[in-house]
């Protein structure tokens, strides 16, 4: 937690002022054994939705989400004291209350035992299903609100950022977005499949639409930096659009722009399904026991990571956790041209763990701007650059004959 603050003040130091203006807390299960019982999530309208627009606590399973209209600095304060409260065992709700001391700041906190809660500066609904089905919506504005522990539920926050086109539609949303929620609720939907609704419903009708991204609090799952923005001072991904494609037959995906160049499946044929980012979040949070987690090291080279998790996920699915055929998959993306400015992998660079379902693959990016590894031929390289000499020679005397073959042809003639 200390390296995340650390981050977050040195971001703090090149970026403009920016806060998430959706924020949500589902719980489904609050007794904590549902895998996917319990999630939180942030996007905005507005740029520098980095990662720390959620802290999670892996060890703690809560989440604390920031936003408001107030400046960087009280809102750094704000979270700083929530995240001291929590570590120090203080409930949801008198975590969340930090922020009624920093004016124009919103804290929202949750646990899946421990409930959630907003404090400080905001606009949010209150859902609370009870165990016979009756949903209940109550708007709150301000001051501290609490979904109680024990119970299913959750709370959104919504506005619109200052030069959203779709300035105006944060109120009828924000509404129609609880109901939505107490519906799936309701109908046993777990929470990480609620979130990804959530941020479909707001991306599209409301404009708050960049990521963010969200954590599954139960598994402690998180999309990471799949929609945050690459650089400061820049908008996220947006949850609205087209992410990637897979395949329904055997999960092999690739992502948008690369996906335009691909109808069908290079594997089987199969016609690829196109999945919008609010859905690939979806996704990426809920556990399922064909779930994969994919980690990559060595390399920042853009694309590598998500096309390397599509690969390995679609390998994992056709042949199980094989290093063998993970590695092959690979090797073949990167001839294919799917994976560039990364060398070969060898089964020995890749780590798998079945028991968590996790794949770490680790890459040697290579060296002078060089986009793919030499080819693996059967002879020396020496040989080809011989070959290569006596055809500049060929060329060149057949260059000469061109040039002077009418002065030759005579000669010759004679």
């Amino acid at each position: 937690m200390k390296k995340i603050l650390v981050l977050i003040v040195t971001l703090i130091m090149f970026m403009n002022t920016s806060a998430a203006t959706m924020n949500c807390v589902i719980i489904t299960d609050p007794t904590g054994k549902d895998p996917n019982g319990a999630a939180a999530g942030s996007m905005s309208f507005a740029p520098n939705m980095f990662s720390v627009t959620f802290l999670e606590s892996k060890e703690n399973h809560f989440a604390v989400l920031s936003g408001g209209e107030g400046n960087t600095t009280p809102r750094l304060k704000a979270i700083v004291e929530t995240l001291r409260r929590l570590e120090s065992g203080s409930t949801i709700p008198e975590a969340a209350s930090a922020a009624s001391s920093f004016p124009g700041i919103r804290i929202m906190t949750g646990s899946p035992t421990g409930g959630a809660a907003v404090g400080g500066s905001f606009d949010v609904y209150v859902v609370e299903v009870s165990n016979d089905g009756v949903i209940t919506v109550t708007p709150r504005s301000g001051g501290l609100a609490v979904l109680p522990p024990g119970t299913k539920g959750a709370i959104i926050h919504l506005r619109n950022t200052h030069g959203n086109p779709q300035y105006g539609t944060a109120t009828r949303v924000r509404r129609e977005t609880a109901i939505m929620i107490g519906k799936m609720i309701r109908d046993g939907y777990p929470a990480t499949e609620i979130m990804s609704e959530v941020f479909g419903k707001v991306s599209i009708e409301a404009g708050e639409k960049y990521g963010g991204g969200a954590v599954n609090l139960v598994s402690s799952v998180s999309t990471g930096d799949m929609f945050t923005p690459q650089k400061v001072n820049e908008t996220g991904f947006p949850m609205n659009q087209e992410y990637r494609k897979v395949c329904p037959e055997d999960g092999w995906g690739i992502g948008f722009p690369s996906a335009d160049n691909y109808m069908t499946c290079p594997i089987d044929g199969t016609p690829l399904k196109t999945v919008y980012a609010y859905e690939a979040l979806g996704d990426a949070i809920t556990v399922t026991p064909e779930s994969v987690l994919v980690s990559v090291y060595g390399t920042d080279e853009s694309g590598v990571v998500q096309t390397t998790t599509e690969i390995v996920k679609a390998s994992v699915k056709k042949d199980g956790y094989n290093v063998n055929e993970i590695a092959k998959d690979i090797n073949r993306g990167i001839d294919n041209g799917l994976l560039v400015g990364v060398n070969y992998v060898e089964p020995k660079d890749i780590n798998v763990k079945e028991s968590s379902r996790a794949v770490g693959v680790y890459f040697d990016p290579l060296p002078d701007g060089r986009t793919s590894p030499p080819w693996n031929l059967p002879i020396s390289s020496n040989i080809i650059d011989i070959v290569g000499n006596m055809q500049t020679a060929i060329g060149f005397v057949l260059v000469l004959l061109v040039l002077f073959r009418s002065t030759l042809i005579t000669s010759f003639l004679k």
